[in-house]
């Protein structure tokens, strides 16, 4: 059945879109339900500048005029950055939903900001109680609207569908002929992730090759910071892959690192993509002990839980080869243990797309429709 019929939806995010690939799994869920889906990104509105306040008051600024110009009947705002801008085009004339990837005002590099942390809050009290629908990618994030605006959201998770040999990907590696354990940290080279503690951690794990597929603010200072350890030759960063060229080079790693440092509430209650991807792929996962990663690990056994990690919690910071050592050790956990595919199916089949894609859907024919 088509359920969309002719509903036309334009999808706003401030990233390049290519890489996003929640965003890009939203729409094509859509699509097949017969909703006609156009989308303004980053690319479509340039602005001078690249960061910062003025960036997003630049962006938002262009958004409203771009969407205002647009017929449509849903304005779909991806994360509260392009919220206002969304807001302004759609308001009196057509619905307005809201995607929150994440605890916007809660991320690492505004902590210490706290007039940036009040605008973006003082944007989300005053505008997502407007929108017709909210989506969110975790329970703990929807509990934590509810309780602090009261705003009902729908779950959504971040899981992305997953298959095996999609393309061929080679690294310019040794690793996968000299029987070095590959480790794959795939994301945002960014304050937080812990891509730091993984590279220490390669002192204390002489059969094993890092391999950082991502970019981000910190990569040139990752390089950098790699570059002086003696392991150095045991470390490759790929830069930012395409979806695909991600799922091939996942499907040759050994462990699947996904760490995030307790900066803030967005990470405290994070479900990262690459948790979802992992398991799809069944390559065993060491995580950090966050609840929503956690869970995951510690509910369905699919890898271990870095534990011992000093954060910078109450603003003191920890011991960064500790944070090394304990992730060196989760890491050993994993490789100790001779992994097969069944060990992933219960995970698999909770952490399915094809269901959270059904919820989608439905949302949006009870709202539309």
């Amino acid at each position: 059945m088509n359920k969309g019929n002719s509903t036309r939806i334009v999808m706003a995010v401030s990233n390049d879109l290519l890489t996003d690939q929640r965003v890009m799994r939203h729409i094509g869920a859509l699509r097949e339900a017969g909703y006609e889906v156009t989308t303004v990104c980053r690319t479509d509105l340039p602005v001078r500048w690249q960061r910062g306040w003025r960036f997003y008051a630049a962006f938002n600024w262009r958004l409203w005029r771009r969407l205002h110009g647009m017929e449509c009947d849903v304005i779909w705002a991806n994360d509260t950055d392009t919220l206002l801008g969304c807001w302004l085009a759609a308001r009196g004339r057509c619905r307005l939903v809201m995607d929150a990837h994440e605890l916007f005002p809660e991320v690492p590099e505004i902590q210490d900001k706290p007039l940036v942390k009040w605008v973006w809050r003082t944007i989300e009290r005053w505008l997502m109680s407007k929108c017709d629908a909210l989506i969110t990618v975790c329970q703990s994030i929807a509990d934590y609207y509810r309780e602090q605006l009261g705003v009902k959201m729908t779950v959504v998770r971040n899981l992305g569908s997953y298959e095996l040999g999609v393309m061929s990907y080679e690294l310019e590696v040794r690793s996968y002929e000299s029987g070095e354990k590959v480790l794959l940290y795939a994301g945002k080279v960014n304050v937080g992730r812990g891509v730091d503690w993984a590279i220490d951690a390669l002192e204390l794990l002489p059969g094993c090759r890092l391999v950082v597929a991502g970019d981000g603010d910190l990569l040139e200072a990752m390089k950098a910071y790699a570059a002086k350890k003696a392991w150095a030759d045991r470390v490759t960063f790929t830069g930012r892959l395409m979806p695909e060229e991600l799922t091939a080079l996942e499907a040759k790693a050994d462990v699947g690192l996904v760490m995030l440092e307790d900066k803030g509430l967005s990470y405290h209650y994070a479900l990262p993509n690459r948790v979802g991807a992992f398991v799809q792929a069944g390559v065993p996962m060491v995580v950090s002990d966050l609840p929503e990663m956690a869970r995951v690990v510690r509910t369905f056994g699919v890898g271990a839980v870095i534990e011992g990690v000093k954060g910078s919690e109450n603003g003191v910071k920890g011991s960064e080869r500790t944070n090394a050592k304990a992730l060196a050790e989760a890491v050993e956990r994993v490789l100790a243990r001779e992994w097969k595919d069944e060990d992933f199916a219960a995970a698999r089949e909770d952490m399915d797309w094809n269901k959270e894609k059904q919820k989608l859907i439905e949302l949006c024919f009870t709202t539309f429709c």
